[in-house]
């Protein structure tokens, strides 16, 4: 289970990551506002990553990216209780820090 940061609402989720298959996929389960508490919203059940194939501690698959309703391809590079989570399309790449929750 794994903590975004905050999207630019200031909301944050948690998302349930799990072997799919050969792979990995993550799913968010819980939206939370800024207070801190949970929340209803439309991106529960929603699939972020999907295909994640690799070794030791890098995987590149596809993500979803709620805030752009676009698909990317994308790395997810773990070091300890952090993720770094990227993805590019074209030139322009982004990043974003995970952090673990159990």
């Amino acid at each position: 289970m794994w903590l975004t940061p905050p999207d630019r609402k200031g909301q944050t989720a948690h998302v349930d990551a799990k072997k799919c298959g050969v792979a990995y996929c993550g799913t968010i389960v819980t939206v939370f506002a800024p207070s801190g508490e949970p929340i209803s919203a439309a991106t529960i059940g929603q699939r972020v990553f999907w295909d994640m194939i690799g070794s030791s501690n890098v995987y590149e698959g596809r993500a979803f990216v709620p805030a752009h309703n676009r698909n990317y391809n994308a790395r997810m590079r773990v070091n300890g209780n952090r993720m770094t989570v990227s993805g590019c399309l074209g030139l322009v790449c982004q990043s974003q820090i995970w952090l673990r929750v159990r």
